[in-house]
């Protein structure tokens, strides 16, 4: 899939140069131009294509391409600056059978060489992270996050009540019929009822005068009616309710 021209930078205009020959290898100088005739005025527009940078001549008012400069790297032989200005650059224009030629270009205000030195930078310099980061190896093997055979996990889930409570979701041993290990809740008043197939507990001061049952089924116990005399036991016996 081919990628999208994006616009990087926009300028209203320009202004084109016809230049001498390079007489030597000190480089251009925009001293050596007809600055104050430029062959031609228009706009100019940097374009990216994926890696792809170019910059296009075009009249202002049609959008009529007059020239376009294929930049593969900056600084380079694409584009240029001169040695006495950092206004004004050498571009390397190419047309659609692969001629190329020389052209002179400034800018009236500095700041649009200095934005257009920016934005070339820009580009390059994000073109060498995307090679160096593709030419990276992998950190090492990737986390292997399946289950492996025979491995399982417990979840404990919450559930909330109608009644706003919440319970575990874990299930609890339940006492019945079936015989569960479930602990019976202790009675009202903390007292534990009397063993299956025993008589029911009576208070020492209305246990019957024969304690052979008591002790068959409880151990032996003092009466505490023992020490106390005989009219107040027989008080006690005929008016049990009182304390």
């Amino acid at each position: 899939m081919d990628s999208y021209e994006s616009v990087v930078l926009v300028k209203p205009e320009i202004f084109v140069f016809n230049i001498p020959p390079r007489s030597s290898n000190r480089g251009y100088r925009a001293a050596d131009w007809n600055l104050a005739e430029p062959s031609w005025t228009g706009r100019m527009r940097l374009i990216s294509k994926g890696n792809e940078l170019s910059i296009k001549l075009e009249d202002k008012n049609s959008g009529e391409l007059f020239a376009k400069c294929p930049i593969d790297s900056y600084p380079g032989v694409a584009i240029e600056s001169v040695s006495d200005s950092s206004r004004y650059f050498v571009l390397r224009i190419m047309d659609d059978n692969g001629r190329t030629a020389y052209i002179g270009v400034g800018f009236g205000d500095r700041s649009d060489s200095f934005d257009l030195n920016v934005a070339l930078q820009d580009h390059f310099k994000w073109i060498k992270k995307e090679k160096q980061r593709s030419e990276e190896p992998a950190s090492g093997p990737g986390l292997d996050l399946g289950f492996k055979e025979g491995e399982t996990i417990k979840i404990n889930m919450k559930i909330t009540k109608k009644d706003g409570s919440e319970s575990s979701s874990k299930s609890k041993l339940k006492s019945g019929n079936g015989g569960g290990l479930g602990v019976l809740p202790p009675p009202p008043g903390g007292k534990l009822p009397p063993p299956p197939g025993s008589s029911p507990a009576v208070s020492p001061a209305h246990a019957p005068k024969n304690n052979s049952t008591v002790g068959e089924s409880w151990g032996e116990f003092t009466s505490a009616t023992d020490s106390a005399p005989t009219q107040t036991q027989t008080s006690t016996n005929t008016n049990w309710v009182q304390f």
